[in-house]
């Protein structure tokens, strides 16, 4: 900016120069101009004497001075012009001593009669003023020549500035290039690596630019967001794990007494213990129907536990959906009040998928029992079965319920959301149906509109060492009673 600032003030002095030079030649020229109408009004003025004389034969007086005014305009109008300048006045002032001279030496001439033609042509006067007005004309053009070069050179100069100028502009213009490439772009692309590690959850990576300019403050504040967020990362995982932990003992601890429970309870119903009137067998009948689902509680929370450890043993079988339509459909049957129409389409085209039969048909069970709850009496349900993708089939669970609103859809499968109408639930069914489908290698989500239903959807992948065998590398049964 500076560079550019004196480039202005170089050439606002140059255009300057360059006026002046200008206004310089304009004046010369006038100058240049005058004078030779001043020689030629004095060489009129001697010619016109000549041939008057020449022509009359006799010696009669002849008016001299009728060139005078001609000869004083171009003599003060030159005067004028040259005021600026003390030697060419003072050379205007012989010029004007010696015109006198001659005109009063021709005007003494012609009274006396002694002039004659050879005396008019051949006058010292006159070949003095003519000299004088030859050298003023001369030193004019000599003047108009050095500036005329004077006007060349600043336009010379003013070229190579400017040539000069766009030189240095252009390698400004490369320097500050790579100025930029070097502190804004290359750090702007570790900080875009970088984003997109933290990003991917590796926040302990940071970001090596230790420059003082603003990238550098930029990069600062930023390492120390992501040393922020990776200790309360690491904080949050560990109460996690504890929490997890905790559940996970606590469940393992309940779940003993909870079987010990149920199983005296049915002892005492069955009259083990003595008799039972009715009034007691309601009443140990309301405490099993408590017991059961504690205890169905306490197994879906170390069902839950064993997939986020990572540890649950999982059956890869060629999965038969005709069977597990079959089953899920029957037992939803026998435990629904509802009489529903369950429409099955299984497509002819699917690949071979392999998985844990029994954990799929307890995700199938689970989506529809749902779907059982929110659809109206006489309803129907839609269980369809198609590929999906190139290696992938799509397994989905269509009701005609109410529907479920975009906010509740984007927490629906995590852990503790109660879904529709299901007041009173642990709100972990979807949130296990997850962890199975993603521990299978697939996803699971939904699809709802309100006042029209949703759908309930998971994929599975075709090939076998996409499914979960990712807790076990290798294709065994799992001992489920040992798990």
């Amino acid at each position: 900016m500076l560079f550019l600032f004196g480039q202005q003030a170089f050439n606002l002095l140059i255009a300057h120069l360059n006026k002046e030079a200008c206004a310089r030649v304009t004046h010369t020229l006038l100058v240049e101009q005058e004078g030779e109408r001043l020689l030629n009004a004095v060489i009129d003025n001697q010619e016109e004497g000549f041939l008057e004389n020449s022509g009359q034969g006799q010696s009669n007086p002849i008016d001299y001075g009728k060139e005078k005014p001609r000869f004083d305009n171009s003599f003060n109008h030159l005067y004028n012009l040259v005021q600026d300048n003390p030697a060419q006045i003072k050379q205007l002032d012989k010029i004007r001593y010696i015109y006198n001279q001659w005109q009063m030496e021709l005007k003494q001439k012609a009274f006396s009669g002694s002039v004659s033609n050879s005396a008019l042509a051949k006058s010292t006067l006159f070949d003095s003023l003519h000299n004088e007005i030859e050298k003023l004309i001369q030193r004019e053009e000599m003047l108009l020549r050095v500036r005329k070069n004077r006007v060349q050179h600043l336009n010379d100069i003013n070229t190579a500035i400017n040539i000069f100028n766009t030189l240095v502009i252009l390698f400004g213009a490369v320097l500050n290039l790579q100025l930029l490439h070097r502190r804004v772009k290359l750090p702007l692309d570790k900080l875009t690596q970088v984003s997109k590690l933290w990003q991917a959850g590796q926040m302990e990576v940071q970001l090596c630019y230790s420059s003082r300019d603003e990238i550098g403050e930029l990069a600062g504040v930023l390492n120390a967001i992501a040393d922020e967020t990776r200790h309360r990362q690491e904080t949050i995982e560990v109460r996690n794990q504890q929490l997890e932990d905790m559940i996970s003992a606590l469940s393992h601890d309940l779940r003993v007494p909870l079987l010990a429970t149920r199983n005296t309870l049915d002892c005492m119903s069955r009259g083990a213990f003595g008799p039972v009137n009715e009034t007691w067998k309601e009443v140990f009948e309301e405490c099993h129907e408590a017991n059961e689902d504690l205890l169905k509680l306490v197994e879906l929370l170390l069902d839950i536990s064993r997939y986020e450890a990572r540890s649950a043993c999982l059956m890869c079988d060629r999965l038969n959906w005709e069977k597990i339509l079959i089953k899920v459909i029957n037992q939803v049957k026998a435990i629904s009040t509802n009489e529903l129409a369950f429409i099955c389409k299984i497509s002819q085209l699917l690949p071979t998928v392999y998985g844990d039969e029994l954990e799929i048909q307890r995700v199938l069970q689970n989506l529809l029992d749902n779907a059982v709850r929110v659809s109206k009496p006489k309803g129907e349900i839609v269980l369809e079965i198609a590929p999906y993708g190139e290696d992938e089939v799509k397994i989905s669970v269509r009701d005609y319920g109410s529907g479920i609103t975009p906010q509740a859809q984007e927490k629906l499968f995590h852990r503790f959301i109660q879904g529709r109408k299901h007041r009173g639930k642990s709100g972990l069914g979807l949130y296990l149906c997850r962890q199975i489908i993603e521990a299978h290698g697939g996803n699971i989500g939904v699809e709802s509109s309100l006042g029209e239903g949703s759908t309930f959807w998971f994929t599975l992948p075709s090939a076998i060492n996409n499914v979960n065998c990712r807790y076990e590398h290798n294709i065994t049964r799992c001992n489920r009673n040992n798990a």
